[in-house]
């Protein structure tokens, strides 16, 4: 069975109980504001690929991520642009489906926007009001962390050393250093809803809360997401939760940044890349295949070489499918059940990616070596059985077998079509000089020419 770190208790466990057919995760989604960065393309991929083990081993996944659709970011944004926070959330919402979609991510089975929930946080906060853990000032409602015998179990660090103006908000008006706003006023201008308290609109802890007992109810398996939401927004949570009586997440995962020469990527460092621009200059599996190659609770650097040699790998992979299974079809094989065995193990042990995925291209390179001996009976069944491996045992770790499109124009046209078949026939004439010309003239126009047993190929060069 899968195991887990959790958080709460800084030590691996199993996440499920014995016979469970279902498993309940929320993902603390993206604050739509501005276009996706590589972290939460991480994200994504961390989750997707947990996701999709799980439903391989026969557990169905109710899985919850919202969008945070209203923010004092987004209020920001729209008021620098000269339009509304409607739009802004709506224009990089979109961005992020896309970003996801490209990446081959599952959609969430729920994705709630904060906007819809309101009435219900609103809900939350009187009744906390009305139990005495939270209060009323001039600038919000606050929840008293006080109030909370175990408030800080997630920091994983004293309370006392989380500097305010860091994880932990500033206001004159809190009795405490670590109380927390539940229900902010609206300036005038901003977006707001009426409550008992004037018009104004829930603070962003109270978000994941309200829609992660709404839609999974209490004691739900897993809550999820990067390691900067331990504290305070994690904490916050659960606090509230705590306050409520209501029992929350059983389970806590998180997972570490992504770093660009050692900092943590992110727009304030100034090393901020767009998720989407590295979808569209790459292929999608190679920011897939370097995010499994790296444990998720360790950080991740990510530059041009690292990328690259992630697409290196995918090259390999796809060249033993295209010397065994040209015409895309798998060869009639069992899947390698060592390979199979090991595999299944290294992902149960707290999801170690790194130690599957070298699992399955070491069989890759076995396999290749015995393609380049020439013993075609031996390569047809090492390589049949790996690629079986790969296509069905690898299934959790989304799509890596087979190449897919980098950008818009994917396929090649007419033109490039045409010289293709020029080439071809120059070959077969033994024209060896047009051939190169023409592969050279099909390379100023961005495609790749690969030569395989069943013919030649051209895909998008990388860019």
């Amino acid at each position: 069975m899968l195991a887990l770190h959790d958080t709460a208790t800084s030590t691996v466990r199993r996440l499920l109980p014995d016979g469970a057919r279902e498993m309940s995760l929320y993902v603390c989604g993206p604050t739509v504001y501005e276009m996706p960065h590589l972290g939460h393309g991480r994200a994504l991929l961390v989750y997707d690929v947990l996701r999709r083990f799980v439903e391989s081993q026969g557990v169905a996944v109710r899985h919850v991520s919202n969008v945070t659709d209203v923010d004092d970011k987004i209020i920001e944004r729209a008021v620098r642009e000269g339009t509304t926070p409607r739009e802004v959330a709506e224009r990089y919402e979109a961005a992020w489906w896309d970003a996801s979609d490209r990446l081959g991510v599952l959609r969430p089975t729920s994705a709630p926007r904060a906007t819809e929930y309101v009435a219900v946080m609103a809900s939350m906060v009187a009744e906390m009001v009305a139990k005495g853990v939270a209060y009323v000032t001039p600038g919000g409602v606050y929840l008293d962390a006080g109030a909370v015998s175990d408030y800080g179990l997630l920091a994983g660090q004293p309370l006392e050393s989380l500097r305010s103006g860091a994880r932990v908000d500033v206001a004159p008006e809190k009795r405490g250093p670590h109380d927390f706003v539940l229900w902010k006023p609206s300036k005038p201008g901003e977006p707001g809803w009426d409550s008992p308290w004037g018009p104004g609109r829930p603070g962003w802890h109270t978000e994941c809360v309200a829609m992660s007992l709404d839609l999974l109810g209490d004691s739900f398996d897993l809550h999820a997401g990067g390691m900067d939401l331990k504290f305070p927004h994690h904490e916050n949570e659960r606090a509230q939760a705590a306050v409520l009586g209501r029992s929350f997440s059983r389970h806590w995962m998180h997972h570490a940044f992504v770093t660009a020469a050692g900092e943590k990527m992110a727009r304030s460092a100034g090393n901020f890349t767009t998720l989407t621009e590295l979808v569209e200059r790459t292929d999608p599996r190679a920011y897939r295949l370097l995010v499994l190659r790296s444990h998720y609770r360790q950080p991740l650097e990510v530059t041009r070489s690292t990328v690259a040699a992630a697409e290196e790998a995918l090259e390999r992979l796809d060249s033993l499918a295209d010397r065994l299974s040209p015409d895309g079809q798998l060869l009639e094989v069992t899947a390698d059940p060592d390979v199979v065995a090991r595999f299944r193990s290294q992902m149960e042990n707290d999801l170690d990616t790194p130690a599957a995925t070298a699992t399955l291209f070491g069989a890759v390179t076995r396999a290749n070596a015995a393609a380049d001996s020439g013993d075609e009976r031996l390569s047809s069944s090492l390589g049949g059985a790996v690629l079986q491996s790969f296509s069905h045992v690898g299934l959790p770790l989304g799509r890596l077998f087979g190449r897919q499109a980098s950008g818009p124009e994917s396929a090649p046209g007419e033109e490039a079509t045409e010289l293709l078949r020029r080439r071809e026939k120059a070959r077969s004439d033994r024209d060896f000089a047009t051939a190169d010309a023409l592969r050279a003239q099909l390379a100023e126009m961005g495609w790749t020419v690969e030569d395989t047993p069943s013919g030649a190929r051209i895909r998008r060069s990388r860019r």
